[in-house]
């Protein structure tokens, strides 16, 4: 069901707090919906046909006059397009320290999603640790940010590009050597894993270049220019990506 107005949504919230016991006012300074229960700090409701950056705003600037702060918006028309951003829409809304409520009007059904709690945001050390390894084996900066023309190049991708312009340059060829004339001390498991197509297994241990690999010569030659001469950082296992 489409919501016409956003006064559509204050009673169904209005009753779903008057249940919980609170006092219930329109309109109080500013905001859309104020709520109490006896001497409980007050809880801010702001209403939005449909979740936005602008409700985001309004939550945020009422965080100066509670921590209970709720945005609530109507369920959306197209549930799909709810379903694919939820966890993204509840993080955010986490971090800000915002709750969350849907409201279905046609049911008069309020939904509260989340209850708005003080962010104490948790490093992910392996996620950063990754972060710095591919950021130190990467050579030089071969992406532009935002791009989509090509794949991006990783430091994985760079270890098999450096392979791949050795078997162009010297025709089937032993993982063992590709190894050691490239330095990428993983040859033997990029080869083999073959993650781009570009490799093929001519025989035991031997590997040449398929037209695929051949393609990614040209399509990433400016990337070859830059890891021309300059040898891996490590040789420790890489992701592929």
């Amino acid at each position: 069901m489409t919501v016409a107005r956003e006064e559509e949504l204050y009673e169904p919230v209005k009753a779903f707090l008057e249940g919980q016991g609170y006092a219930v006012k329109a309109e109080v300074r500013g905001c859309d919906l104020v709520a109490r229960r006896g001497t409980e700090p007050p809880v801010i409701v702001e209403l939005k046909k449909a979740f936005n950056l602008a409700l985001l705003l309004q939550g945020v600037d009422r965080l100066a006059m509670s921590e209970q702060v709720y945005l609530a918006f109507a369920a959306p028309v197209r549930a799909a397009t709810w379903r694919r951003d939820r966890r993204s829409v509840l993080k955010l809304c986490r971090r800000l320290g915002l709750g969350l409520l849907m409201v279905h009007p046609e049911m008069a059904l309020v939904e509260p999603l989340l209850d708005p709690l003080p962010y104490q945001p948790r490093l992910n050390r392996k996620r950063q640790a990754l972060l710095l390894k591919e950021f130190a084996q990467r050579v030089g900066d071969p992406n532009t940010g935002g791009q989509t023309r090509r794949p991006i190049v990783t430091a994985y991708r760079q270890n098999a590009l450096r392979c791949a312009a050795l078997l162009h340059r010297q025709g089937p060829t032993k993982a063992a050597l590709i190894s050691s004339g490239t330095g990428v001390g993983t040859a033997g498991a990029l080869l083999r894993n073959d993650v781009y197509g570009w490799f093929l297994r001519v025989e035991r241990g031997i590997y040449d270049l398929s037209a695929k690999g051949r393609a990614a010569l040209v399509l990433y030659a400016d990337v070859l220019r830059e890891l021309d001469g300059a040898r891996p950082q490590t040789k420790s296992r890489r992701r592929a990506g």
